[in-house]
């Protein structure tokens, strides 16, 4: 419990830190609009990779359906709230996006978890295929291919903060739960943690419950902060998009998730004024990341305080002992 508790402790730390830092950024005028759209834009993939990394790196099921959960979340918020234009009814849609993106995740799961490998990837891309089909189709609510326009930017950098903070909280303290360490189990045999009593089934629906309700809360922020979505934007490159940063930060590591999904949000700030060329570039540098390091930017690590403090002692005492 204690050692649950400064692990907390430690998160809550460098949330608060890296709130301070922005905060400090924006007071003083150091953050322009398009600056701000990146920062956004990070928050919002970090919350999408975090969940997609409990779906993959924790319980070992591939997914390819995070994008469809996402548009669940952004038609949700959009339509709650351009019928009640006022935070509750955002909130509200984000809400009843959320839950609705659970019953379809618990509906999905339960037939689908049962494969696994390519099956399980084919089956979860299909339901995010569906998902975009129905948005097109049902004309009189959605629009249709032509999406939603004037929603109210109800969503700035600090709200994405706030639910990348509380996203990543759960998140974390789900995987020291014993569910996660049942989760966990599942990831690296799932036939010796059934015969150990473990409910397989069970586990792997929650974590890709838990998953698709987090991609949710990030389609409702990304409808609230571009103001405009159509179903274009939840195709099956947006789940590959999602894919990239869990492989790249290393999957089954919450901080390496982090990395990656800063490390490619300056990336693209950087490419944006090479016009056509920029995702050239982008695939470029993609690929020289993963030949130098296949396992991800942290393989299955997590950078804590604690590890950067001890090797700091452990140098000091190395220096100390060659001074003596």
């Amino acid at each position: 419990m204690k050692k649950n508790l400064k692990y907390n402790l430690i998160w809550l730390a460098l949330i608060v830190i890296g709130y301070a830092a922005l905060y400090i950024a924006y007071s003083a005028g150091l953050v322009n609009l398009f600056l701000d759209s990146i920062i956004v834009q990070i928050g919002i993939n970090v919350i999408l990779a975090v969940g997609l990394n409990l779906i993959i790196g924790f319980s070992g099921q591939f997914s390819l359906g995070h994008a469809g959960f996402m548009a669940i979340g952004a038609y949700g918020a959009a339509l709650v709230s351009m019928s009640m234009p006022t935070y509750a009814g955002f909130f509200l849609g984000m809400a009843v996006g959320v839950i609705l993106a659970g019953v379809v995740a618990v509906a999905v799961g339960i037939p689908t978890l049962r494969l696994s490998g390519d099956y399980l990837a084919i089956a979860t891309l299909g339901v995010a295929e569906i998902i975009r089909i129905l948005l097109i189709n049902f004309k009189e609510i959605t629009n249709g291919p032509s999406g939603l326009f004037g929603i109210e930017p109800f969503v700035d950098w600090q709200m994405v903060y706030g639910f990348m903070a509380i996203t990543t909280l759960f998140i974390v303290n789900y995987i020291r739960s014993g569910a996660g360490r049942a989760t966990m189990a599942i990831r690296e045999d799932e036939i010796a943690a059934e015969a150990m009593g473990v409910n397989t089934t069970k586990y792997k629906v929650m974590a890709f419950t838990f998953g698709a309700m987090t991609a949710s809360i990030a389609g409702s922020l990304y409808a609230g902060y571009l103001q405009s979505i159509a179903p274009k934007d939840f195709a099956f490159t947006k789940s590959v998009d999602i894919l990239i940063l869990v492989v790249l930060g290393g999957i089954g590591s919450v901080t390496g998730t982090f990395i990656a999904a800063i490390l490619l949000g300056i990336i693209n700030m950087y490419l944006q004024d090479f016009g056509t060329l920029r995702m050239i570039i982008y695939a470029f540098a993609l690929i020289i990341l993963m030949i130098f390091k296949p396992g991800g930017l942290l393989g299955t690590k997590e950078v804590s305080v604690k590890k950067i403090l001890d090797k700091f002692k452990k140098g000091d005492d190395q220096n100390a002992s060659v001074g003596n």
